[in-house]
């Protein structure tokens, strides 16, 4: 087993909001589709690596409590972090330093309401 997790799935309430704002603070393409009758925005991958969408669905409702998923924030974090409110999210935790081996995180609430985070070296 190379990665613990393999795939993760961020709930939305609004799912064109939801993809407009993760894709203005992570840069990022969202390929959009529908499976199974649930709304789906999928995050870049090679297939080697972790990734995972954007959900909108029956059974998907964004929370602040249980699992944070932890983005990959860079070569440093501060720069997604700083795109979080300008696109209507709420920073809650500032770039903090975990240690100098561990690097930085930060953590916000996206748009749908559901608690995030990010983590960089730098």
């Amino acid at each position: 087993m190379e990665n613990l997790i393999s795939w993760f799935e961020i709930p939305a309430i609004d799912f064109s909001r939801a993809v407009s704002f993760y894709k203005a603070v992570l840069g990022l393409d969202v390929k959009e589709a529908e499976m199974f009758g649930t709304r789906m925005g999928f995050f870049p991958t090679d297939g080697k690596n972790v990734s995972g969408a954007i959900v909108q669905g029956e059974d998907y409702k964004p929370s602040t409590d249980g699992v944070i998923a932890y983005l990959n924030g860079g070569k440093d974090l501060q720069t997604i972090l700083d795109k979080i409110e300008k696109n209507n999210g709420k920073v809650i935790v500032p770039k903090t330093q975990i240690s100098s081996e561990m690097g930085y995180f930060g953590i916000f609430i996206d748009t749908e309401g559901n608690k995030m985070a990010i983590h960089s070296i730098g």
